[in-house]
């Protein structure tokens, strides 16, 4: 039997073609994707922001994230809440994904470290490649992938704009 140290738990999806995990410690919940507010002069990858039980909750595209060309969402499509550390406390964000798989267990012995090169995405994002059933699924580091100076800007905009919204 494993330590719990050994094996951690990821909750995998896809975009595109591809199968992507974020930590399961990560995660806080899984809603259907639905209407968002636009947010005027921002990057292309905020798809928006949406109202989570009163809290302005910025969402992210990660596909365009990843400097890809967006994609329409269909039925399968969803939006993945994360809780990233933000100047000491959490801070929700929305990830749009084009499918949500399953949780994984993923024992350490079998977490690559992110490769130099050959990446579809910039190595930073990624916290290893975790092996499962012969094939390699990205690791992504979310405080990485979505804690930037852009998307702080717009994480800002929850202090200024949730009151408003009261």
């Amino acid at each position: 039997m494993q330590d719990a140290e050994e094996q951690q738990q990821y909750l995998t999806f896809m975009l595109g073609e591809e199968m992507f995990a974020i930590g399961i410690l990560a995660i806080r919940e899984i809603i259907e994707y639905g209407y968002l507010t636009e947010v005027p002069l921002t990057p292309p990858f905020i798809r928006g922001v949406l109202n989570l039980r009163g809290a302005v909750v910025p969402v992210i595209d990660l596909v365009v994230r990843f400097g890809r060309e967006p994609r329409e969402s269909t039925k399968r499509t969803c939006i993945v809440i994360v809780e990233i550390e933000s100047d000491d406390r959490g801070q929700e964000m929305g990830v749009v994904v084009d499918a949500v798989n399953e949780v994984l267990e993923i024992p350490l012995g079998d977490i690559e470290p992110p490769p130099e090169f050959g990446a579809r995405i910039r190595s930073d994002f990624i916290k290893g490649m975790g092996k499962i059933n012969g094939k390699f699924v990205i690791l992504l580091d979310v405080n990485r992938v979505l804690l930037l100076d852009e998307i702080a800007v717009v994480a800002g905009m929850r202090k200024t704009e949730a009151p408003a919204a009261a």
